[in-house]
């Protein structure tokens, strides 16, 4: 005999208790934008394997009512002590942003078993691609020469090329070896450059292993052709190339700025791409939107770009499939592999500015 379908107050019942069985994930992405970060696949897949309560847009309050039961958060909202000890059944706070901002208490994160991941490892594909574009634009003058066609006053052959250089077997120095750095490294490979590296929160074992030259910062800036500022800010950082550093690189050198602002003086990065000391790249500035008297945007040695070296839809989508291949494992008892580990030793010391 064929069972007798349920009735809908049965249904209803059913779909509640399958919720219930299904891990709690609080959506809360802003200021990223839910449509942006997760294609409509990986968000049918992300509600499928768990419960997904989306208050993106909501109050205060509604978080406060869904933290004891919630098992992952994605977003960054502020998360002090007092809340997060209401948060019991939390395992995992997945900042789709890029940075870890002071908004959250990572003490207590790490003392109460939280993963604390965040998003940066999708952006390095992108920016580091972005990276060797100005450093090849610098070496030709390729967008430099590009204004000078449109304007008529374009030159031939090598009557244009005078300070024209290669990248291949150049001296190449890297500010930093994180997921910038390293995705970095691998497309510079094929140019067989001599590669220097300053990190100081790596060993020099490490750096060898990845066949680099660990090298000071004093060494690295000395020596470098090509200059690659991709560290991230801390107290230690900020400002790390200042005017006395600046004055180290090599005349005729380029520059190139992807990482993070505060890590250069820019009015003496500036003054020296003014007096024609070296070129340079920037993709991230103090100030943005920069205003529209900035001195920069008439310096001819200076390839401009508006912080947009990693925010193309691909990173953006990239998070949406790490969010939901880390909470798989980590709803599966096991580490998260795919986005950045807070650590705990560093979460506290970061000082990123919110990208807009």
């Amino acid at each position: 005999m064929n069972a007798l379908p349920p009735i809908q107050g049965q249904q209803d019942s059913a779909a509640a208790t399958g919720e219930r069985a299904r891990p709690m994930v609080i959506l809360c992405p802003a200021p990223q934008k839910t449509e942006r970060i997760f294609t409509p696949e990986t968000l049918r897949r992300l509600r499928a394997d768990f419960h997904v309560v989306d208050l993106d847009g909501e109050p205060d309050s509604a978080l406060d009512a869904c933290l004891p039961d919630a098992f992952a958060v994605i977003g960054q909202p502020d998360l002090p002590r007092e809340r997060l000890r209401r948060a019991g059944k939390l395992r995992a706070l997945l900042n789709v942003e890029g940075n870890f901002f002071p908004n959250v208490d990572y003490e207590t994160c790490h003392e109460q078993g939280v993963h604390v991941l965040g998003a940066g490892p999708a952006y390095a594909q992108a920016v580091a691609e972005h990276a060797l574009g100005l450093a090849l634009d610098l070496a030709r003058g390729i967008s430099r020469e590009d204004r000078a066609f449109r304007a008529g006053r374009e030159t031939y052959v090598s009557a244009g090329t005078e300070d024209s250089i290669l990248l291949r077997h150049a001296s190449v120095g890297l500010i930093g070896f994180g997921n910038l750095g390293r995705a970095l490294h691998r497309l510079l490979v094929p140019f067989a450059p001599t590669l220097r590296v300053y990190d100081p929160w790596l060993p020099d074992s490490v750096l060898r292993e990845h066949d680099v030259l660990p090298a000071s910062l004093a060494e690295t800036l000395a020596a470098s052709q090509f200059l690659f500022v991709l560290a991230t800010v801390t107290g230690e950082s900020e400002r790390l190339l200042g005017p006395a550093e600046l004055d180290t690189v090599p005349p005729g050198a380029r520059l190139i700025l992807v990482s993070r602002a505060a890590v250069v003086d820019y009015d003496a990065l500036l003054d020296r791409v003014r007096s024609g000391r070296f070129l340079a790249g920037v993709d991230v500035w103090p100030e943005e939107p920069v205003p529209a008297d900035h001195p920069a945007r008439s310096l001819e040695g200076l390839v401009l770009s508006a912080h947009r070296a990693g925010g193309i839809p691909q990173a953006f989508t990239e998070i949406g499939r790490m969010v939901l291949d880390d909470l798989a494992l980590i709803a599966r008892g096991l580490p998260p592999v795919r986005m950045q580990v807070a650590a705990r030793e560093l979460v506290g010391r970061y000082r990123n500015r919110p990208v807009s």
